[in-house]
């Protein structure tokens, strides 16, 4: 998809399934189910949609899927199907891992930076060697000091390593990444979360990461039950679809399983998402 003089490229690293009930909170099941069936162990589908910034000068990377580390149980436990898998994405963009200069990382839980890292001969390396990786230094502190709560989504395996090869820049505010390409922490799902927002003759992409997960997640109460700070996530996500509803603004849904990106439109008072295809 063009935007300006960007390209923007929705990628895969397959499919996994989470919780219904977690995905949407206080959400009753009656409702949720219409927009997300469950399996028979309340599972319901999710993307893994990592997303590619062509700038001209750089590629750029959000989030890079959930990666090929997990353990045999943990595949069955969130029935993890990659297929495409990251990789063969980036081919059938033409790039390697090799080719990426940024990766962005909207925040460290392992569906979204489990393919920063890989084992070669037995041994964690960085998946994209040539590349700065951008992190909130916040973020970083909280993945290293978990609680109750949080302690499942971060696993050191996937970010420690990179951090160890020097391939970590850390970021503290809002900042513009690259020309035209600039973050925004939104808090909520967690303190530091943060959306990528690409700007480019006129139009606005935004990779909406875990503040709006889905379609289903497009209305302000619909808030996943992961979500750490749920009144974070509510206020900005308020601000944040009025601001795409008058802006046009290209939405891209990490982890819905149907539709890719969309822009918001308000039809007789309700909100929809009108599919784009990317």
């Amino acid at each position: 998809m063009r935007i300006g003089d960007f390209e923007v490229v929705s990628l895969s690293d397959g499919t996994f399934r989470l919780d219904g009930g977690a995905m949407f909170g206080t959400v009753p099941k009656t409702l949720w189910e219409r927009r997300a069936p469950a399996d028979d162990r309340n599972r319901i589908a999710l993307a893994l949609r990592p997303m590619l910034i062509r700038t001209g000068a750089h590629n750029v990377l959000v989030d890079a899927g959930i990666g090929d580390k997990l353990a045999p149980k943990e595949i069955e436990i969130y029935a993890v199907d990659r297929t495409p898998h990251l990789d063969f994405s980036l081919a059938t963009a033409g790039l390697t891992a090799r080719d990426i200069d940024i990766v962005i990382a909207s925040h460290l839980h392992f569906d979204h930076v489990g393919g920063l890292t890989t084992l070669i001969d037995g041994v964690l390396t960085p998946k994209f060697p040539h590349a700065r990786h951008i992190v909130r230094r916040g973020e970083w502190r909280d993945a290293w000091h978990t609680h109750e709560r949080s302690r499942a989504s971060y696993l050191a395996e996937n970010y420690a390593p990179v951090e160890h090869a020097g391939l970590v820049d850390f970021i503290d505010e809002d900042t513009e990444i690259v020309p035209g390409v600039r973050v925004c922490r939104t808090g909520g799902h967690t303190r530091h979360h943060q959306i990528v927002v690409a700007e480019s003759g006129g139009r606005t992409a935004v990779f909406a990461a875990d503040l709006i997960p889905t379609t289903a997640h497009i209305d302000e109460p619909w808030i996943m039950g992961y979500d750490l700070y749920p009144m974070q996530t509510l206020a900005y996500k308020k601000q944040f679809v009025l601001r795409a509803i008058e802006g046009e603004y290209v939405i891209f849904f990490e982890h819905d399983p149907v539709v890719t990106a969309g822009v918001v439109r308000l039809d007789q008072g309700r909100k929809r998402v009108e599919p784009i295809e990317p």
